[in-house]
C-alpha cells in the first residue's frame, strides 16, 4: 500500500455510481462496484455452485495451466460475482463470492495471489469500474484480476502526503495527449507494475481540490523512472517515481477533466477497506502468532505480559467481528467512512501486538535475519520474525492515510463533529504558500 492520504473536510463523498467495495484481502474477491445495471437478483447459491461445477468440468485445475484457469474463471463470471456480466461477474449479490471461493478452494483451484496484486484488486478495479469507459473496463479488468498486469498508485508526493490535494504533478493538454511532469513517492509495487492510477493537476488556477484529473498511466512509457526507497526493515517495497514529459493519451483518463479528486475518493475509501477491513479467522494475523508463542513457551510468561495479551486478544477479536460487519455492509452498498475506522484499529493493534511480541521473546526478539536491500513483491507480516513485524508495523499508521487524518474523517463524517477551519478552501492552488 502507499502512504496516500486525503483531507476530506470540505469534499463530498464520491458519486456517479461508484461503489468500489474493497478487497477481501484474504480471498480472491478483490472488491468492486455494483454499477452497470447490476441488480443483484439474478443468481442464487445453487446457481453459483452450478457455474463453478461447469468451470471445473471444462477446466480441471489439476491439468489446466494456472493462468488459463484464471482466465476461464473470469470469463465464466466467477472472478467477482457482483461485477457486471462480461467483466468477470454475474451481476449477483456480493455475498455469493464466499460460496464460489469455497467451492473452488475445495476443488484445489488456484487463486490469483490477491496479496501480490492487492492495489489492482482493491483500488484500481473499483475505480475503473465506477468511472472507466466500456473500452477501459474490457481492456484493463481481466489482466488485472488474473494478475498478468500488476498495478501501483501514483498519488502521494514529497510535498503532498497528508494533504494530498496539494499535489504539484502537472498534466498539460497537448492535442490528444496529456504531458505529465512531477514526482510521486511511497509507491508500492512500482518496480513490478505495468499500470498505475495517477492523479495530476490540470488547472492550477482553481482551488487545490479542483483542477485535478485522474489518469491511467502506462509504467513502460518513456519518461517514467522508478527508484527504490529503502525502509527501516532493510527492504525497498516502496519507490519514488519520477515523471518527465510522460505522454498519456486522453483516452486513458478516468472521469471528467478536473474531477480527479472526486474519482480519487473512490480509490482512497477502498484502499482503507483493503488495508483494515480484510476478513480473517479468529486468532488470524499477528495476534495468533503471539498467542501461539505464549502457549508454546511457558518460560517466557509474566503476569504483566499475560494481562496485556488478554487485552489485545479481546481487542483483536472485536476488530475482527467489526470487519465481518463491515463486509456485510459492503455487500449491500458502497464503502464509507467505516473503512477509516477499521484502518485506524488495524494500525494501532498491529503496533501494540508487535511490541508485545518483542517483549515476550526478550533477547530473541531483538534479532533480525537479513538487512540486505530487497525489493519484495508483497508485505509478509506472518512469514518473517518478530523484529521484522515490529519495524514494519510502524508504517501501518502512515500508509493508506495517517491515523491523524483518519481520526479527522471519523470525527467529521461518522460523529458529525464540525470540520476544522480551512483557510485555503477557496484559494487558487497557484497562490498557496509552498
Amino acid at each position: 500500500m502507499t502512504h496516500d492520504e486525503a483531507m476530506t473536510h470540505d469534499n463530498p463523498r464520491p458519486s456517479g455510481g461508484a461503489d468500489g467495495g474493497g478487497a477481501d484481502v484474504g480471498g480472491v474477491d478483490g472488491g468492486g462496484a455494483d454499477v452497470g445495471g447490476v441488480d443483484g437478483g439474478g443468481t442464487d447459491a445453487d446457481q453459483a455452485r452450478h457455474r463453478v461445477r461447469e468451470l471445473l468440468a471444462a477446466h480441471p485445475p489439476a491439468t489446466t495451466p494456472r493462468l488459463d484457469f484464471l482466465r476461464a474463471r473470469f470469463d465464466a463470471g466467477l472472478a467477482w460475482v457482483h461485477y457486471p456480466e462480461g467483466l468477470g461477474g454475474l451481476g449477483a449479490p456480493r455475498a455469493l463470492q464466499t460460496v464460489v471461493d469455497a467451492e473452488l478452494a475445495a476443488a484445489g483451484a488456484p487463486d490469483n495471489e490477491p496479496r501480490r496484486i492487492g492495489i489492482g484488486l482493491g483500488m484500481a478495479a473499483p475505480t475503473i469500474l465506477g468511472y472507466g469507459t466500456d473500452e477501459q473496463r474490457r481492456r484493463l479488468l481481466r489482466p488485472l484480476w488474473t494478475g498478468e498486469e500488476v498495478w501501483c498508485q501514483l498519488f502521494s508526493e514529497p510535498g503532498a502526503g497528508s494533504d494530498l490535494a496539494a499535489l504539484a504533478t502537472r498534466a498539460v493538454r497537448d492535442g490528444d495527449d496529456w504531458v505529465v511532469d512531477g514526482q510521486k513517492v511511497w509507491t508500492s509495487s512500482a518496480h513490478l507494475a505495468r499500470w498505475a492510477i495517477l492523479i495530476a493537476r490540470t488547472d492550477p488556477e482553481l482551488p487545490k481540490h479542483r483542477g485535478i484529473t485522474y489518469f491511467v498511466c502506462d509504467m513502460t512509457h518513456p519518461g517514467v523512472e522508478v527508484r527504490p526507497l529503502r525502509q527501516i526493515t532493510g527492504e525497498a517495497e516502496f519507490n519514488e517515481v519520477f515523471l518527465t514529459g510522460v505522454r498519456i493519451p486522453d483516452s486513458a483518463r478516468l472521469g471528467p477533466v478536473g474531477e480527479g479528486w472526486r474519482v480519487a475518493q473512490t480509490t482512497l475509501m477502498n484502499e482503507r477497506v483493503a488495508i483494515g477491513g480484510g476478513r480473517v479467522p479468529r486468532e488470524g494475523g499477528m495476534i495468533g502468532i503471539v498467542a501461539d508463542t505464549w502457549r508454546d513457551r511457558p518460560e517466557l510468561r509474566t503476569h504483566d505480559l499475560h494481562q496485556r495479551l488478554l487485552r489485545l486478544w479481546v481487542e483483536a477479536e472485536v476488530a475482527r467481528l467489526a470487519g465481518e460487519r463491515l463486509g456485510q455492509r459492503l455487500a449491500h452498498g458502497q464503502p464509507g467512512p467505516e473503512g477509516s475506522a477499521m484502518k485506524l484499529a488495524f494500525a494501532r493493534l498491529n503496533q501494540e501486538i508487535s511490541g508485545l511480541e518483542v517483549e515476550l521473546l526478550g533477547e530473541e526478539g531483538l534479532g533480525y535475519d537479513d538487512w540486505t536491500l530487497r525489493r519484495p513483491e508483497l508485505v509478509d507480516f506472518t512469514g518473517r520474525e518478530a523484529g521484522y513485524r515490529y519495524l514494519r508495523a510502524k508504517g501501518n499508521s502512515i500508509e493508506g492515510g495517517t491515523s491523524e487524518v483518519l481520526l479527522n474523517i471519523v470525527a467529521e463524517r461518522v460523529l458529525g463533529l464540525p470540520p476544522e477551519p480551512r483557510a485555503d478552501k477557496d484559494v487558487p492552488w497557484k497562490d498557496l504558500p509552498r
